[in-house]
C-alpha cells in the first residue's frame, strides 16, 4: 500500500514557513525604501551627480540588496515547495487509487456506523464522520471551472486541501500557495457535505473564467 509520507508533508510545512519568514524580511527591508520615499530603481545621486542629501544613501543601497537577495531565496524556496507538493499529492494520489480499487465499486460498513461507496459521479464516500473539523467552506462554484469538474459543490465544507488540514491549518494562505504551486497538477482534496465525508481529486488550470479553481473558499465563520 502506498502510504503519503509524514515526513514529506513535515518537510513541505517547513519550506511554507521558512517562505513566508523570509516575506516578512523582504517587507520589513521594503519599510526602509518606503520611510526614504524611494523603490528599487529611483536613482541615489542628483543631477550633479553627488549622492542625494535628502534620504540615507548608505541605507538604501543595503536595504535594496538585501531585498534582491531574498527574493532570490524566495524563488528557490518556491521551488522546493512545488517539487515538494508535487511528490506529496503524487503519494496521495497513488493511495486514492489504490483505495478505488479496494472499494470495488461496492458498499462497505465502516466500524458499523457508516459505509464507503463510490457513486455515480465518481467520488469516494467514506461515510459519516462528525468529528472531523472543516478548515473552510466553498460559498460559489462556477460553471464549467476545474472546482465543479473534481465535484466541489456549493456549501462543502473542506477538510484538507493539499497538505493543508485542521492539524497545521492558520489561514486561507495556505490553501492559496497550494494552488498557485500546483497548476496543471492534482491535489487532494477531502470534503464534508451532508454529513458524508468525499474525497476529491481537483486540478488548479486555467479556464473561460477567473482564477485556476473557478470556486470561491471563506472562513468557516464566513456569513
Amino acid at each position: 500500500m502506498v502510504v503519503p509520507s509524514n515526513t514529506s508533508r513535515e518537510a513541505v510545512l517547513q519550506l511554507i514557513e521558512q517562505k513566508e519568514s523570509i516575506e516578512r524580511k523582504i517587507n520589513d527591508q521594503g519599510k526602509i525604501l518606503q520611510t526614504n520615499h524611494v523603490g528599487m530603481k529611483d536613482p541615489l545621486v542628483d543631477e550633479n551627480g553627488y549622492p542625494r542629501n535628502d534620504i540615507d544613501v548608505y541605507q538604501v543601497r543595503q536595504a535594496r540588496h538585501q531585498i534582491i537577495c531574498l527574493q532570490n531565496d524566495l524563488k528557490a524556496i518556491m521551488k522546493q515547495i512545488e517539487q515538494g507538493l508535487h511528490t506529496v499529492h503524487a503519494e496521495t494520489a497513488a493511495q486514492q487509487r489504490e483505495n478505488l480499487s479496494s472499494t470495488k465499486l461496492q458498499a462497505m460498513e465502516v466500524d458499523g456506523e457508516g459505509s464507503s461507496v463510490i457513486d455515480g459521479t465518481g467520488l469516494i464516500s467514506t461515510g459519516r464522520a462528525t468529528s472531523a473539523k472543516p478548515i473552510a467552506k466553498v460559498n460559489v462554484v462556477s460553471d464549467g471551472s476545474p472546482a465543479q469538474e473534481a465535484g466541489i459543490a456549493l456549501r462543502d465544507e473542506i477538510l484538507e486541501f493539499g497538505t493543508v488540514n485542521a492539524s497545521n491549518f492558520r489561514d486561507l494562505s495556505q490553501i492559496a500557495v497550494v494552488v498557485r504551486n500546483c497548476e496543471n497538477k492534482s491535489v487532494p482534496v477531502k470534503i464534508r457535505r451532508d454529513g458524508n465525508i468525499l474525497e476529491l481529486v481537483l486540478t488548479p488550470k486555467p479556464w473561460n473564467g477567473r482564477g485556476l479553481l473557478g470556486c470561491n473558499i471563506v472562513p468557516m465563520d464566513h456569513q
